[in-house]
Order: C-alpha cells, then structure tokens, then sequence
C-alpha cells in the first residue's frame, strides 16, 4: 500500500463539532502518527494538528469528511516524500 505523510490542521470553532470531529478522528486511529490540541479561549476556537501516514484516499476523506461539518475549517499539507 502505498501512503503519504501529511499534517492535516483543523480550526473549530463552534465546540458543538468536536466530539463529531473526536469520533472521526478514532475511525481513522490505525493512520494517525500523533495529534495535539489547543484550546485558545480567548478567540473562542480550538486548534487541532493532526499528522498522518495514510493512503492519498483516506487522507482526502478524513479531510473532507471534517470540513462539511458547520463552524470548521481545514487545511491539508503533504511531506515532498
């Protein structure tokens, strides 16, 4: 199988989304290298870096799948290996 390394970074700012947010991050555990989280409360938002060694497909996914949900943002970056 053949993967790439990416950081996918996500902005949440309505804290309703998170644990929808929680839940998809779990179903994509096997992926996932490491995840930090930042609660900045004095912009109201949550901050969320996520690195990744996954198939192009479940990368593209775990992405879009995170920024239908209202009140977020996403951004994906993919390593130049």
């Amino acid at each position: 199988m053949n993967t790439r390394v990416a950081v996918i970074s996500i902005i949440v700012s309505e804290e309703s989304t998170a644990k929808t947010i929680n839940e998809l991050l779990s179903s994509f555990s096997d992926y996932i290298i490491g995840r930090m989280g930042v609660p900045y409360k004095e912009k109201g938002v949550r901050i969320i870096s996520v690195a990744v060694d996954a198939p192009q497909d479940s990368i593209s996914s775990l992405s879009g799948r995170i920024g239908k949900l209202g009140g977020v943002s996403v951004k994906t970056a993919y390593a130049a290996i």
